[in-house]
């Protein structure tokens, strides 16, 4: 058995029922554990030990009295500092918000709670979820735990960190353009971006407090784990309708059966055709496909011929601009560094991909959002998903990278990154493989598949179908055997 900081949450919680050991004893192997490492990574920015250990005692007193608090009774978690925590400190690494304290929990929290979980703090992010990289002006940057000299990726850079060096065996976090799919891949780990909706984001900024609900598409709470059954068991327990936000609809988890190899029919792609990945991903997701082929399943190199990335990445932009523009305060410190984005994404990177990713495209919505604008936005977004829906239905997943790079080296907030001696906009180096499924809606595992030459992980990303995340993990568990390949980082 690995050690209690590297057990899976559903250990842990098998462990602490079957009284092997109590939750305060797990409690303070992590604890320990974070004493040890986090200095180095600053992965968690608020650690809330007094409350954790109030909570796993009387975890082991209900225990005691034959009480079961639910599924993680007793297990330590974190939650990203996007998600409001009663009585603890929520920053969203953004100035203004530093001395946050809110009332109630986040819909997402209250849910791990009530279904036992001791909560450990809050991991480290980007400033207001903005970047691709785990950097605010409030905390230390996040380091990556396989090299502390590259990023743990963006913005949910400390979930991804604190789960691969562990510091917590499960973290949730939130992604609308790849904040959970891309620190998973940079880090090592499992992690899942539901369908849009499928979990309440009720008490989750980027939504400042005091703004209205705005990020209504496209963002949604997702999940990190060291395993694919810790996945699972997180998103059974987050998804479903919520009486605050009638949004949420109310669509059951249908059962699946276990998935074998042979009956799989995937749909496979090393890369797009307008942005190349580095060299060790395509060499990779080539090797998968060979792996999984010679098991005997059906596997084929596929690209929908509808597949237009520069109006794909247009029309995620015009999305994008709409439903952030009243999100956040006008105020001076927010509009100069919006206007650092902007400035980079034009100006930074390869003519050609800069062309690709340019905010500046989407200058009239962000600049002069008109009510009309949004509804035709809505309109063309409701097409894409419904050809993306079509195009997919003989396959039962899509299988492709993550990123176009690994784990890059720390630097300014949006500046270009090499990608095989080609310069790529910031946010087209990270967001091209995931941009595309936050605005369709799909739901997407990634899992860890090996490691580059200097011993960088590799994640692959699976894409399902929209409101089939039972099935797509099940595809996922068929899958990992074969090809998963979860490595603790080394001195951790």
């Amino acid at each position: 058995m690995p050690p209690l900081t590297f057990t899976s949450a559903h250990e842990l919680a098998q462990l602490i029922r079957d009284r092997h050991l109590s939750a305060t004893e797990i409690l303070e192997a992590h604890l320990a554990h974070i004493t040890q490492h986090n200095a180095k990574l600053n992965a968690i920015c608020t650690l809330d030990e007094d409350q954790a250990r109030i909570r796993a005692k009387q975890a082991d007193e209900a225990l005691a009295r034959d009480e079961n608090w639910g599924a993680l009774h007793g297990v330590p978690v974190t939650v990203k500092d996007i998600f409001e925590t009663a009585g603890l400190r929520t920053t969203a690494g953004y100035i203004p918000l530093k001395d946050y304290v809110p009332q109630e929990d986040a819909a997402a929290v209250a849910r791990l709670r009530s279904a036992g979980a001791v909560l450990l703090g809050k991991t480290n992010m980007a400033e207001l979820a903005g970047d691709f990289q785990s950097t605010n002006s409030l905390f230390p940057r996040v380091n990556n735990p396989w090299n502390l000299n590259v990023t743990s990726g963006g913005s949910s850079g400390g979930s991804a960190a604190a789960v691969a060096a562990g510091l917590s065996p499960l973290d949730i976090g939130n992604d609308i353009a790849g904040s959970v799919r891309q620190p998973a891949h940079f880090c090592g780990i499992y992690s899942l971006k539901p369908t849009d909706r499928r979990i309440s984001t009720r008490g989750m900024i980027p939504e400042v407090p005091g703004m209205p609900y705005c990020l209504r598409q496209m963002m949604t709470v997702g999940c990190f784990g060291r395993s694919l059954t810790d996945l699972q068991l997180c998103f059974s327990l987050l998804a479903g309708a919520d009486l605050h936000r009638p949004d949420v609809p109310p669509v059951p988890l249908a059962e699946t059966s276990a998935q074998s190899l042979p009956s799989l029919k995937l749909a496979w792609i090393d890369q797009w055709p307008d942005v190349p990945v580095d060299p060790e991903i395509r060499e990779m997701m080539r090797a998968i496909a060979q792996k999984l082929s010679d098991t005997g399943m059906q596997i084929e190199p596929w690209l929908p011929k509808a597949f237009d990335l520069s109006e794909i990445w247009y029309l995620y932009g015009r999305m994008a601009a709409y439903i952030n523009n009243y999100a956040q305060p006008k105020d001076r410190y927010n509009i100069r560094r919006s206007l650092t984005l902007l400035f980079r994404t034009a100006t930074q990177g390869d003519p050609q991909l800069r062309a690709l990713g340019s905010f500046s495209r989407v200058l009239p919505e962000l600049l002069k959002p008109s009510l009309k604008g949004y509804f035709e936005t809505l309109t063309e977004r409701d097409r894409f998903t419904t050809q993306l829906d079509e195009a997919l239905e003989p396959w039962d997943a899509w299988l492709m990278p993550v990123a176009a790079t690994p784990a890059f080296s720390h630097r300014p907030t949006w500046t270009a990154i090499d990608v095989a001696g080609k310069s790529y906009p910031h946010a087209v180096a990270n967001g091209a493989y995931t941009i595309p499924f936050s605005l369709s809606g799909h739901p997407a595992v990634v899992m860890p598949v090996g490691q580059t030459q200097a011993g960088l992980p590799i994640g692959l990303q699976i894409v399902g179908k929209r409101w089939r995340e039972v099935e797509l993990m099940a595809i996922a568990q068929a899958l990992d055997p074969v090809i998963g390949n979860f490595q603790s980082p080394p001195g951790y």
